[in-house]
């Protein structure tokens, strides 16, 4: 007898089976009369918990699942790109970022026009991806790229606020990781009318969407206005995502998974979509909710559910990548003209150490004080030197390390667009040493630098298992690598809001400080920086043979294979070293290489020295700079670098 067909129905009706009974499971948790205090009379405690903290909890996770998977399903549709989601469009990040603002400098407007904020923040942010993605016709992977870097550049953004104003945005750290933690049913009573506009809208438009499946020529022939169609669809899903982040926070990849999901289940027409991918992400959230709730029973208002479904929908977004249609794609843009070659390169290398050994100069004597800006530094050398040379060695020795790990990875890849952190191996890093630092506190710098190497090299597995068939297209394996940074995000988040009284140390460590880095950390840091020089110096002769292809390096007597897993292992270590002293991210191992080629450093042994140096004169300027600029408050280093690094990796893309 063969087997029932899985339906979006009987899907729906699957997990509204698990729904039910988690929900009586948390409500017995959650109030001590269990079912009874739904209907129990007066106030007492348990009817209190049940009808105005659980019930509404319960209410506001449906309809935040509802609209996040209706905007997604809008996005998909306009677009064309089963990619497309709220939180791969920026759209959840704008909206964050201008809410965060909004919080700071009006806070009266906060109290009256949050929607608007967050609206105006969320179309600003999907504005600027269309403006990066736009010379590629809206390629898909180029509109989610983009889409994903500025989520990348605004969530730093985010962490400068956070960083700088603990007090004023406390509580925003747990708000922006998505608590669905409610009250009242105030949260209820905010969604409910806006998501029924949004419904009703979506509902007049699905008939033109349809047509969307077309091409654009038939459409226009059936009278269709694409331009207004995609706007007011577009205008739609923002409306409803600003109304889902406004109230309950940032919620990760509902608004990719629920409409995927269905499309799988065989819901292929688009209204069949809008009908139940919404209902479909309203049971995916609750029944996240639902078990965080019981998993954590007493402390669930700790565990962000937004940051937890982003966690499980990026490995959701690393089965898709492999899966998506390129058939649509415009072919891509003719490359600019080549960088200049020089004949001569020592003079160019002699100036550059210059450079590097007076930014060290200016680094370690000038700054601000009680009295401003003073040569040397107004504190005497004896008591604040020690600290300023731990810095600045510790910064230079991670800038040139990313620096060479980039080199080797872009020349290894023939991707100019690579680096240890956009292809997320700096954030496999850093899960493997967070994860060390949270099992076993008190591991030492080797330990923790084992613990990178190996989130490091499993990064670099993940991405080759799930771009071979692909043949390694550099826009699918920086696709995968930025999905590998949004799941480290997602953990990070949930760390982070938790109760772990290293929380803010952890937090100064993600985003790249060198303010908790000691002389003998430093000097390690150093030490290991230099014998990695010394391993790739005789190897750079591969770097040069490899970017020919396989074949022709072949031919020349390489081992293509063990020189690429040599090379793709010194650069783990490397990204790994790194990685210990500013976080992962800074982007500097994608721009140092870049500005060494551009300078017309084109060899490898010569590309090698010229982004070693610039790698370290960057993060060591981007060190002093991010103490000096806002003195007395400090800017992490790896967030001075990210922002500049981020702003170039945006221009690049805006050229493809």
């Amino acid at each position: 007898m063969p087997r029932p067909a899985l339906t979006p129905g009987r899907l729906c009706g699957l997990f509204a089976v698990v729904l039910a009974v988690l929900a009586v499971l948390t409500l017995r948790e959650s109030a001590p009369a269990g079912l009874a205090a739904l209907w129990a009379p007066g106030e007492s405690l348990s009817g209190i918990l049940a009808r105005h903290v659980w019930l509404p909890r319960l209410a506001a996770s449906l309809l935040g699942g509802a609209g996040l998977a209706l905007a997604g399903v809008l996005m998909q549709q306009t677009l064309r790109n089963p990619l497309a989601a709220p939180t791969t469009l920026g759209v959840v990040s704008g909206v964050h970022l201008f809410l965060l603002l909004g919080t700071l400098f009006a806070p009266a407007l906060m109290l009256h026009a949050r929607g608007v904020v967050g609206f105006v923040g969320g179309a600003a942010a999907m504005g600027l991806v269309f403006l990066l993605a736009w010379r590629r016709s809206l390629a898909p992977t180029v509109v989610v790229l983009a889409g994903l870097v500025v989520n990348l550049y605004l969530g730093s953004l985010a962490v400068v606020l956070l960083l700088f104003n603990q007090e004023a945005l406390r509580g925003m750290m747990i708000w922006g990781a998505g608590s669905l933690a409610q009250n009242n049913w105030g949260g209820v009573g905010y969604l409910l009318p806006r998501l029924l506009i949004g419904g009703v809208a979506a509902a007049a438009l699905a008939r033109a969407l349809a047509l969307l499946d077309l091409d654009d020529t038939n459409a226009r022939n059936l009278g269709v206005s694409l331009a207004w169609l995609r706007a007011a669809s577009l205008g739609v899903a923002v409306f409803t995502s600003t109304a889902v982040v406004v109230e309950l926070g940032v919620i990760g990849f509902i608004g990719l998974a629920a409409p995927s999901i269905v499309r799988l289940a065989g819901a292929r027409r688009l209204l069949a979509r809008l009908v139940w991918a919404p209902v479909l992400g309203a049971l995916l959230l609750a029944v996240t909710d639902q078990l965080l709730q019981l998993w954590t029973a007493d402390g669930a208002a700790l565990i962000p559910t937004g940051a937890t479904t982003a966690a499980l929908g990026a490995p959701l977004l690393l089965w898709l990548i492999p899966r998506l249609n390129m058939h649509r794609e415009a072919p891509t843009a003719v490359a600019g003209a080549p960088a200049p070659r020089r004949s001569a390169t020592g003079g160019l290398l002699l100036g550059l150490l210059a450079a590097m050994a007076a930014m060290v100069v200016v680094a370690l004597l000038v700054g601000q004080g009680v009295h401003g800006w003073s040569w040397p530094f107004e504190l005497p050398w004896a008591e604040t030197g020690a600290w300023r040379v731990a810095r600045v060695l510790a910064a230079g020795a991670a800038g040139v390390m990313l620096a060479v790990a980039g080199t080797i990875v872009q020349r290894v890849s023939a991707n100019p667009m690579a680096s240890p952190e956009v292809l997320g191996i700096s954030a496999g890093t850093a899960i493997g040493v967070l994860g060390l630092v949270l099992v076993w506190p008190t591991a030492g710098t080797p330990a923790m630098l084992g613990a990178g190497v190996v989130g490091a090299l499993l990064t670099l597995a993940l991405l080759v298992a799930l771009n071979a068939r692909s043949g390694f297209e550099p826009e699918r394996v920086l696709l995968t690598g930025i999905s590998v940074l949004f799941l480290f995000d997602a953990i990070s988040k949930i760390v982070l809001a938790g109760s772990d009284p290293r929380t803010q140390q952890l937090l100064a460590w993600m985003s790249g400080t060198t303010y908790y880095v000691d002389l003998s950390l430093a000097l390690t840091v150093s030490v290991l920086a230099a014998l990695l020089l010394l391993v790739v110096r005789p190897l750079v002769v591969w770097l040069d043979l490899l970017p020919l292809g396989a074949p022709t390096a072949r031919a020349l007597g390489v081992n293509v294979t063990w020189s690429r897993l040599i090379l793709l292992l010194v650069m783990a270590v490397l990204t790994a070293g790194a990685t210990l002293v500013v976080g992962p991210l800074s982007f500097v191992g994608l721009l140092a290489p870049h500005m060494a080629r551009l300078l017309g450093l084109a060899r490898a042994r010569e590309q090698f020295v010229g982004a070693a140096l610039l790698g370290g004169l960057l993060m060591i300027a981007a060190d002093w700079l991010g103490r000096m600029l806002l003195f007395p408050n400090e800017i992490p280093a790896g967030l001075v670098a990210t922002l500049v690094g981020g702003s170039y990796f945006m221009w690049r893309l805006r050229r493809l």
